[in-house]
């Protein structure tokens, strides 16, 4: 076992795989050119050092030097147009290759929703299973005092569209596991990762440490295994990526008062493991669903329904919400803390929960 940060653990298997398959490569801006950070948050850093990147540079100050010919490299380097990138990576998929794409914010997503949810989507249905897309798209996500523009959470936008699956891994072994899947995978897969968690060395304020063990040889995690992060027998909490970790600090305060609760990471939320869910709900009949998505439409309002028409009977309570407001993100610090559900937030709607 080696001890690893999320985005240790993500270089990791992304350096694995195309070790292990020569189709895998990696594309996008700043993917590994001399005096950059490997992407925005250092994940592709130092691979080109290894499988080549399609501009190198001689004297360390920019673009010159000699370049590596793009079709010898599997680190490219695209100029800022996620469109083309989004471009790129559905063809060379459909011819293929297994593109893993870095986004240096997702929020960029937008930029390629045709190709991701006219294309990249339907491709293997509209082809009855002739064509398919095995591609990946890393997605950093949540607010870290960026702005409106640099700090949404979008898994919900995703969920909606058949074809596509989408993960959140919140721990180092979950990242590099899930990630090896999501390279192996022959569907398209979005990977949405929260900036406070990825550890490396780019440093950010309020960065969470999240630094785990992570086994030295092959593995995999699959899709659609939740992980009860912590047993309980009050409530059940489920909450994704930094929200997650909120509410095991808030699963510590609330045991003082007496109220346990059981935490259940979903992991991936397309597809999503609602027997563990049910299986929770049958010791603690109180659910408690917490995500920085926005309250509105968020992926827990499917689980809530879900729960609501499958399992009615296991619940002992209404089923309680958390969510970012329904307002873009602010840019100032204190007010975009006070729209992203915190933990005392977490500790006061699961308190009354417990005691209905």
């Amino acid at each position: 076992m080696a001890v690893m940060s999320i985005a240790d653990a993500l270089k990791s298997a992304i350096a694995e795989e195309m070790r292990r398959d020569p189709t895998v490569f990696c594309i996008g801006e700043d993917e590994d050119i001399p005096g950059g950070m490997g992407g925005a948050f250092t994940v592709t850093k130092g691979l080109a050092d290894e499988f080549g990147a399609n501009v190198r540079s001689a004297d360390d100050k920019g673009f010159g030097g000699t370049p590596v010919p793009i079709g010898e490299a599997r680190v490219i380097n695209t100029p800022i147009a996620e469109i083309m990138i989004s471009g790129v990576c559905v063809g060379a998929a459909m011819a293929g290759m297994r593109p893993v794409a870095d986004l240096q914010y997702g929020d960029f997503l937008f930029c390629m929703m045709d190709q991701l949810v006219n294309q990249a989507a339907k491709m293997r249905y509209m082809s009855n299973g002739q064509v398919s897309v095995p591609m990946v798209m890393r997605a950093p996500c949540g607010a870290t005092n960026r702005g409106a523009q640099h700090a949404q959470s979008l898994e919900s936008y995703f969920t909606h569209v058949p074809g596509l699956k989408v993960i959140c891994p919140s721990t180092a072994y979950d990242a590099k596991g899930m990630m090896k899947q999501a390279i192996r995978d022959n569907n398209p897969v979005l990977v949405f990762e929260h900036k406070l968690l990825y550890g490396g060395s780019r440093k950010e304020a309020g960065q969470l440490s999240s630094a785990g063990e992570v086994p030295e040889g092959d593995y995999t995690v699959p899709f659609g295994k939740a992980a009860i992060r912590r047993e309980g027998k009050d409530v059940t909490i489920v909450a994704n990526l930094l929200m997650w970790y909120r509410a095991m600090e808030a699963a510590e305060e609330l045991e003082k008062e007496g109220i346990s609760c059981e935490i259940i990471d979903p992991r991936s939320l397309v597809p999503f493991d609602y027997d563990t869910v049910l299986a929770s709900l049958e010791k603690t009949g109180k659910l408690m669903i917490v995500h920085e998505d926005h309250y509105n439409c968020g992926w827990g309002a499917q689980l809530g329904s879900y729960v609501a028409e499958n399992a009615i009977t296991l619940l002992d309570a209404p089923i309680v919400r958390l969510g970012a407001t329904d307002t873009p993100t602010p840019f100032s610090p204190p007010l975009e803390q006070f729209v992203i559900p915190s933990t005392q937030r977490i500790i006061e709607g699961a308190c009354k929960l417990a005691r209905l």
